[in-house]
């Protein structure tokens, strides 16, 4: 069957990119419920454990009293998975068919079947954006294991990238699982070798934590935060110890570009820039086309 399979790739490239990008596009609706939704569950979380530190530290009933009063009840359960999905402006229930990845929203228009407001133009583009990068990734390194796990360190890239720009976040929940399954896939040698997984796991935190560290030093300031350090791990884990010098350098300078044209554009200076989408972008980058890359600068540094 496999060589049947390998046979139909050969005379047929773009059928295995075809099937990634429809189950692309599929993963990018779910990736959607992520974005929205992880954050409002770990600000949730917080608020729990923050009231239940207070309860231990403080022994006054009448201000736990009041305090619990104020806070929000949650009477039904919100994660990725309840409740269904539902218009963010009437809380209509969203039918299956106007859910349907990228189609659905011309579907309906781009406005909410029942109460005709307007529906962010951002849900099918994140399920387009998911399903043309899965497409080049199976394209780049083939329908086999290495492709698959390109395809979900992909996918997770997108997450982390999109939750950052929206909330300056970057989830434990995702970078160190997926730090843990890219030393996991590693281990057999899927990507790069465990050695060099290990070392990239390593050498990823520990440099965005001395930079971190220097900076705090000379200016009294916190230039980043420690998502970042777990974000490029987690790449190094995948990737491994030779893409994390990559990864730092065209994420450093795609954010010198970006963050001096927001200044030069009148942003306010004092408001942080996020690096997880910098971070993403370059960790894609290397993860396609990491390795030609390297092995052109240092052709290039030997022959100079």
């Amino acid at each position: 069957m496999l060589e049947n399979f390998a046979a139909l790739q050969v005379q047929y490239p773009f059928v295995a990119p075809t099937i990634a990008f429809m189950f692309g596009a599929a993963i990018g609706s779910f990736l959607n419920v992520v974005v929205y939704r992880l954050p409002i569950m770990l600000s949730r979380d917080w608020q729990s454990q923050a009231v239940e530190i207070i309860d231990d530290a403080i022994d006054d009933k009448d201000f736990m009293a009041a305090l619990t009063a104020r806070m929000p009840v949650y009477s039904k359960p919100f994660n990725l998975v309840l409740p269904s999905s539902k218009c963010p402006h009437c809380k209509a229930p969203i039918r299956p068919w106007h859910n349907i990845p990228i189609l659905g929203y011309f579907l309906i228009r781009g406005h909410c079947a029942d109460c005709k407001a307007p529906i962010s133009a951002r849900y099918p583009l994140v399920e387009l954006v998911t399903a043309l990068l899965s497409a080049a990734v199976i394209f780049s390194l083939g329908p086999n294991l290495a492709g698959l796990a390109g395809c979900v360190l992909t996918w997770a890239l997108i997450a982390l990238a999109l939750i950052d720009y929206d909330t300056q976040l970057l989830p434990d929940d995702i970078t160190l699982p997926f730090l843990w399954l890219g030393l996991a896939v590693n281990f057999f040698a899927v990507i790069t070798s465990f050695a060099g997984a290990f070392l990239g796991a390593c050498l990823g935190y520990s440099i965005l934590w001395l930079v971190y560290q220097g900076f705090r030093l000379v200016t009294g300031k916190e230039g980043m935060g420690y998502g970042d350090f777990k974000m490029l791990a987690m790449l190094g884990a995948w990737l491994g110890v030779q893409a994390v010098p990559l990864i730092i350098i065209l994420s450093s300078f795609v954010g010198a570009i970006v963050g001096g044209s927001m200044i030069m554009l009148g942003r306010d200076k004092a408001k942080p820039i996020k690096f997880g989408p910098f971070l993403a972008l370059a960790g894609f980058v290397a993860l396609l086309w990491g390795d030609p890359i390297i092995a052109s600068y240092l052709e290039f540094a030997r022959g100079s």
